[in-house]
């Protein structure tokens, strides 16, 4: 299948790699021109099959720092509005973070406006949400395995301390980015600290960090599924739209629809042998 997809998409294949027999597999072909339609036309030519396929340079393809959103991405929830079943506000407050995710209204504004309906939650609430959080599929795996070979791994996001805090110690990140929210004698009171931690602030965040190893572009590596991750995404070495809406996953440089996000180390060429669990 992979032969087959590689010369429909007029692509003259060098040498197939397998990474993990049946799983993941390294093709490697001299272009240079843009990867991106490469890349579709490979997704087109692989059809109806499930697989993600991610086109990129060599030579820069190992990764020095991890940047991950948190909320649908290194997690399968979204903190607010599991928080909003406290004040059972979900369908209200779900509909402002989609258009929010979708970039139709401004990040900060909509999550202050989500923050003010959850006034009363209190600090147990809250550490009831923590203990049901899900992990994705491959996080753990991927983060541990980033570190066990040198590289600085964080979770960045628009969401609340509370949460990144918790998920962070059971993935392993080495640190933390989040906004900060406002208690009163262990109750929300409805306000966020500012600044608020949005689109522009990621990206803050990732370039911080690279600048702090002293590293190159391209050895970043970043991935969340919305609007407000799309600079962060932008800034990095290889940005990773995880199974995004289709204006994220079309600006992003590469996307994740089917897979888990070990795929994200096969696509650094880690061997299944090397991944750290």
């Amino acid at each position: 299948m992979v032969t087959r997809a590689t010369h429909s998409a007029g692509l003259a294949a060098a040498d197939i790699v397998w990474l993990e027999p049946g799983v993941a597999a390294d093709v490697f072909f001299a272009y240079e021109d843009d990867l991106r339609p490469v890349a579709e036309r490979l997704r087109l030519a692989l059809t109806p099959a499930s697989v993600d396929v991610i086109v990129q340079p060599v030579a820069s393809r190992r990764k020095m720092l991890l940047v991950a959103d948190m909320d649908s991405t290194m997690i399968t929830q979204e903190c607010i509005d599991e928080l909003s079943d406290c004040r059972g506000l979900r369908a209200q407050i779900s509909a402002i973070t989609k258009q929010a995710m979708r970039g139709e209204v401004d990040f900060e504004a909509a999550l202050c406006a989500r923050v003010a309906l959850l006034a009363g939650v209190t600090r147990h609430e809250i550490a009831t949400i923590i203990a049901r959080l899900t992990p994705t599929p491959g996080a753990r795996t991927l983060v541990a395995t980033m570190r066990a070979h040198g590289a600085l791994t964080a979770l960045v996001s628009g969401g609340f301390a509370p949460f990144t805090d918790a998920v962070a110690q059971q993935l392993g990140f080495d640190e933390t980015r989040a906004n900060q929210l406002v208690f009163e004698k262990d109750v929300l009171t409805g306000a966020v600290a500012t600044p608020v931690l949005g689109r522009a602030a990621k990206r803050a965040a990732l370039e911080e960090l690279r600048l702090s190893r002293n590293l190159s572009r391209d050895a970043t590596l970043a991935i969340g599924d919305g609007a407000n991750d799309l600079d962060m995404l932008s800034a990095a070495g290889l940005g990773v739209a995880w199974r995004a809406i289709p204006a994220v996953a079309a600006a992003a440089s590469a996307r994740l629809d089917h897979t888990d996000l070990t795929a994200l180390l096969y696509a650094q060429g880690y061997r299944r042998a090397e991944f750290a669990d």
